[in-house]
């Protein structure tokens, strides 16, 4: 799994204008609730765009219930009809990008919730992603090297994990923007580099073990680092509500 990196203004474009692209398809072929989209592959070559900003777009009207998608079967159009359709379309184009500390927030308070959920609902299969992430993440970080990306794959199986669709579709609506938003944080190193790996590590051993709420706090311990970061060192906020 490979996450395409795009900047923000880039890739809110690129969304922006497929969404556009996809009211105009429904409008004009007169598409009803229940109606069926083309594929993916079919509408990333008529937008001539990556099948993936194709796949964001849909999840992202996916996640303000104006798509349905389902497994082995396509995208279909939501019981919504066409006036309140285009009205719902016309606010999500005209949404004001997210800053940082709002990206943050919103990551935070959501994997505090997947994160518990993945320790109760986890498969062996969900035990393998994060893994694989996590020793991916492992060695880059302690060479040295730039892991944001297996870092937030790592996020990402987590919340694959937690079987919430909703939650896991917000997870991958944010993370681009996080990812552009990170891209200039200097590369951990030293004794400071094996902790940030040891804090994953208690995460993923905590959904192993199917123990909600050591997972809740070794999320919470992985984050503390972060709010410090946003909030700095005289506005610490607690989680314990979380």
């Amino acid at each position: 799994m490979k996450l395409e990196i795009l900047t923000k203004h880039e890739n809110r474009e690129i969304q922006n204008s497929i969404i556009s692209k996809i009211r105009d398809l429904i409008n004009y072929k007169n598409l009803e609730p229940g109606d069926k989209l083309p594929a993916e592959r079919v509408l990333s070559e008529k937008f001539e765009v990556s099948r993936s900003s194709v796949r964001e777009a849909i999840q992202k009207l996916e996640f303000y219930g104006i798509l349905n998608s389902k497994p082995q079967s396509g995208t279909f159009i939501s019981n919504i009809g066409q006036i309140a359709m285009n009205g719902m379309i016309d606010d999500i184009l005209s949404l004001e990008e997210q800053d940082f500390k709002s990206l943050v927030e919103t990551r935070i308070l959501l994997e505090l919730k997947t994160v518990r959920l993945a320790a109760l609902r986890r498969t062996d299969e969900d035990l393998e992603r994060i893994k694989s992430a996590f020793d991916a993440y492992k060695i880059k970080m302690i060479a040295g090297e730039d892991c944001l990306e297996e870092d937030l794959l790592f996020h990402l199986a987590v919340a694959a994990a937690s079987k919430n669709s909703t939650m896991n579709t917000l997870m991958l609506l944010i993370t681009p923007e996080i990812i552009v938003a990170y891209a200039k944080d200097p590369v951990c190193k030293g004794d400071v580099a094996l902790s940030e790996v040891k804090k994953h590590e208690d995460i993923y051993m905590a959904i192993l073990n199917q123990d909600p709420k050591l997972a809740k706090e070794t999320m919470k311990v992985h984050f503390s680092k972060l709010y410090d970061y946003i909030y700095g060192e005289d506005r610490k906020i607690k989680l314990k509500k979380g």
